[in-house]
């Protein structure tokens, strides 16, 4: 009888292969945890810190250093540092040397509530708590807040924060009904009456110009009131 050598080198390295993946498969469910890292993702404005993060996990857990991996659950793990107020979004894995990685995404506040209660106004337009570990750089909201005041105040402070000039100079918003919103700037004794939140874009394309032709002719010190509200124009009040 003619014996196939092909065929018995195709099963002995068929049986090589599934022997090394047994193996490895057995090596992998004995790693354990041999450390805890914490890594923010993207603005290094720390609103929540890696203590914070640990401690979500030991209440949770206990201590994970040492655990085995297969009593790992990470999407858990995930589900209960999202718990979190100040965290957006949070992925946690297993590197091979068995260190636990939480790389975390924070929400990113706007905008300052200052009202009955204070709070920020994230990018999402939805509400955060104030951070006792960081106090962030953004506008001040005032005045006469309300469910539609608020509504606005988001669509204000988008607007500037996709403008570099306004991001770095409005310092404040304040509310002075659901139809007149002011701004105030950071170098400038002026205060700026917005109006509502109809034609942004053409408001402050107009109110820009202004600004630079003043700037130029040394005047901006000269206004206590620019007012934006009436269409295609720049009306000042003199101090």
């Amino acid at each position: 009888m003619r014996i196939n050598w092909d065929y018995i080198k195709l099963m002995a390295l068929l049986l090589v292969i599934f022997g090394l993946f047994a193996f490895s498969n057995e090596r992998s469910k004995k790693r354990a945890v041999t450390g805890i890292n914490v890594e923010f993702v993207g603005d290094q404005n720390l609103y929540i810190t890696e203590a914070m993060v640990n401690k979500l996990l030991i209440q949770k857990y206990g201590s994970l250093t040492n655990m085995p991996k297969e009593k790992l659950v990470l999407n858990t793990m995930e589900e209960v540092i999202e718990t979190n107020k100040m965290v957006k979004n949070a992925q946690v894995y297993l590197t091979v040397n068995g260190e636990l990685t939480s790389k975390i995404v924070q929400r990113r506040p706007i905008g300052r509530i200052e009202g009955s209660t204070k709070f920020y106004l994230d990018d999402e337009g939805k509400r955060m708590p104030l951070s006792m570990s960081h106090s962030a750089r953004v506008p001040i909201i005032t005045g006469k807040i309300t469910g539609k005041s608020l509504e606005d105040v988001y669509e204000i402070l988008k607007y500037i924060n996709d403008d570099n000039f306004l991001r770095k100079n409005v310092i404040g918003i304040h509310v002075e009904d659901e139809e007149n919103y002011q701004l105030k700037f950071r170098m400038e004794n002026f205060v700026v009456n917005l109006g509502g939140i109809d034609n942004l874009e053409e408001k402050f394309k107009n109110f820009k110009a202004f600004y630079i032709k003043a700037d130029k002719d040394s005047t901006l010190d000269d206004f206590a009131i620019v007012s934006l509200e009436f269409n295609n124009q720049v009306v000042c009040t003199k101090i």
